[in-house]
């Protein structure tokens, strides 16, 4: 490739720079502030929601030590009514056994009155069975009241319970409540960043109708998609980033309609003017650009160092080198060469 230069004029200016700093420090305050709010109602809203878990967790836990509880309760109540139904078979027995009792006191007496030494022993036996019957007596009157005891609890824990299902249901209520206000929240974001991508194509609309305007002459400067893109050998001689008296021209007219849109486009909207450098598939291996990465990167870069010295605010603008590896056409041809070789212009969003 051919290596010559031409020398970069000097130009002297306006100086602006305290005025894009005030708007800078406008514009971080603005994004700062907006910042600010969105943290504090994430704050809140993640607040809310954290303590809302932890109320539910509580409440789990208290559902499953009581459900432990009642399971306790309904084994001793099992066990209790086991042992009422031995004790029942157990007073069956010994009413039977009683009936036994007197029938053969029955029996006896009517022995009595032929065998006058057996009537003492007869009476001991008889009283005996008759102890032994207000004792089982005694048990299953016990049995009864530990039964009715257990029953009083089973009650109080189903009242537990019940409260524990209101207040859980009434912590579902304001998790619905919740996440009513969070779906809301994220309607109003979508919109207003819809509104904000439109607010934009239009102002890129605007962009792209007043450099036809102001390039309409030019052969060789064509729209791709959403860009503007100049041939190489519009700007730069051949291995070089240096800008050439022609480039200088073709960019000061570009910068003059940009200046003029980005004018009207509010500071709300964060748009930036990526410049990106692209060459041929033929490399390059010099001392100043061991790679076709280097070369064109350091053409973007000064398409933007040239901006900005034409007062194009420098937060606005962003440079990047694709080499040779982001082609219009793949072919191999000096016109796909040539198309290859490129700056491209594209108004976006940060």
């Amino acid at each position: 490739m051919a290596t010559g230069r031409y020398a970069r004029p000097r130009y002297q200016g306006a100086d602006y720079w305290p005025g894009f700093v005030d708007a800078l420090a406008t514009l971080l305050l603005v994004i700062v502030f907006l910042l600010s709010v969105f943290m504090v109602a994430q704050f809140y809203l993640r607040s809310a929601l954290t303590g809302r878990d932890e109320a539910l967790i509580r409440l789990e836990d208290q559902i499953a030590e009581l459900s432990t509880l009642l399971a306790l309760e309904r084994q001793t109540t099992e066990d209790i009514r086991a042992e009422m139904s031995a004790m029942t078979a157990t007073l069956s027995l010994m009413t039977a056994r009683a009936d036994g009792a007197e029938a053969e006191v029955s029996r006896l007496g009517g022995i009595i009155a032929g065998q006058e030494g057996g009537v003492n022993a007869a009476a001991a036996r008889t009283s005996d069975l008759e102890g032994q019957l207000a004792e089982e007596r005694e048990l299953s009157a016990e049995a009864a009241a530990q039964l009715a005891l257990a029953n009083q609890q089973m009650a109080a824990l189903r009242l537990q319970i019940a409260s524990l299902q209101e207040a859980l249901e009434a912590s579902e209520a304001r998790d619905d409540a919740n996440n009513a206000v969070i779906a809301d929240l994220g309607r109003r974001l979508n919109a207003a960043l819809a509104a904000r991508v439109q607010e934009l194509a239009r102002y890129r609309s605007e962009f792209f109708g007043r450099l036809r305007e102001v390039l309409a002459d030019r052969d060789d400067i064509e729209i791709v998609g959403d860009r503007f893109v100049f041939q190489s050998e519009i700007l730069f001689d051949s291995g070089s980033a240096d800008l050439s008296p022609v480039g200088q021209i073709e960019l000061q007219r570009f910068a003059g309609a940009l200046s003029e849109v980005s004018a009207t486009i509010p500071d709300d909207i964060d748009w930036v003017l990526r410049v990106d450098g692209h060459t041929d598939v033929r490399p390059i291996n010099t001392a100043e650009f061991p790679s076709n990465w280097h070369l064109s990167a350091a053409r973007a870069i000064a398409v933007l160092e040239f901006l900005t010295s034409r007062g194009i605010p420098p937060q606005r603008l962003v440079a990047a080198g694709f080499g040779e590896f982001q082609p219009l056409d793949p072919s191999s041809t000096d016109v796909a060469y040539r198309r290859n070789r490129r700056i491209e212009f594209k108004l976006t969003e940060r």
